[in-house]
């Protein structure tokens, strides 16, 4: 009976895991974008109004303009900037898979102490209609932990 119980939870799992990965978009729809590869994914490219929470700064509202090429794709403040990360620097980069954001960064300080930026990983989700997303990552330093949430909206 446990052998059963066990071949069938992992036959769920794997059901599971293959079900994410399929990719419900479809070439022709709204913010997408057909790789040569015959992939379609969203397209993130052009300005998005963008709500950072969190860090040294604390709240502020800028525009991010993200540039897409292919699956890769970075942004760059375009109005102010922050005290870090200036006006017309790189503030976020990373990878998109179909309607997932596999990977992705923010150029944070990684100590408070010598003010150093560095590349922070974070998580990424995107919303159904490929006009929203959060990115939410920790920093750590002095035994304090910070949470940074940079929300973006397709203006």
């Amino acid at each position: 009976m446990k052998k059963i119980l066990s071949v069938v939870i992992i036959v769920l799992v794997i059901s599971a895991a293959h079900a994410q990965k399929e990719n419900p978009l479809k070439e022709g729809m709204p913010n997408t974008v057909k790789l040569q590869s015959g992939e379609v994914i969203y397209d993130l490219s052009g300005e998005w109004h963008a709500v950072y929470n969190g860090g040294i700064l604390g709240s502020h509202e800028d525009i991010i303009k993200i540039t897409q090429n292919d699956s890769q794709f970075s942004g760059n403040y375009l109005l102010f900037g922050e005290g870090t990360v200036g006006k017309h620097l790189e503030k976020i980069k990373g990878k998109i898979s179909g309607n997932v954001i596999d990977e992705v960064f923010l150029h944070e300080i990684s100590n408070r102490m010598t003010m150093n930026l560095t590349w922070i990983p974070a998580n990424a989700t995107i919303s159904e209609d490929g006009n929203e997303i959060e990115i939410t990552s920790i920093l750590t330093g002095n035994g304090e932990m910070t949470f940074i949430t940079l929300s973006l909206k397709r203006k």
